[in-house]
């Protein structure tokens, strides 16, 4: 869908508001061609929320972040992209799994990616961002 434009953001976050008007872009592509993905980005939200000790904030590069004491437990994208931070090791057991991807844009490090396409991801996107969350406690 909107993969290959959301690999070269980096410089989003040195510009005020272009991470916010970016991610505009993403939620109407997203509204135009899968509606649905952006009913399960909202159903996560609502889920982790309820969670002790989440905070949601806005990403630097867009999207909503999922933060616990104060550390980033992942985030999600307007197009669908959950990026969640792992140990590297664990990151290599969820690839080789098949439950994750290797991150989009960051690839020697524990981040890594998850694209949601429809309801049916939505559980296994909460079962990764509940992973992360466990890491930190």
């Amino acid at each position: 869908m909107f993969r290959v434009a959301v690999k070269y953001v980096g410089f989003l976050k040195l510009v005020p508001l272009l991470p916010q008007v970016f991610e505009s872009w993403l939620k109407i592509g997203s509204l135009v061609a899968a509606p649905q993905v952006l009913t399960v980005i909202d159903e996560i939200e609502a889920e982790v929320a309820k969670w002790d000790g989440i905070t949601i904030t806005n990403h630097k590069y867009g999207g909503i972040q999922f933060n616990r004491n104060n550390r980033e437990i992942g985030h999600i994208h307007g197009n669908g992209m959950l990026d969640i931070p792992f140990t590297r090791k664990m990151k290599l057991q969820f690839i080789e799994q098949g439950k994750l991807l290797d991150h989009h844009t960051i690839k020697d490090t524990g981040w890594s990616s998850f694209e949601i396409h429809s309801l049916k991801d939505k559980d296994k996107a909460i079962e990764l961002l509940r992973e992360s969350y466990k890491l930190r406690q």
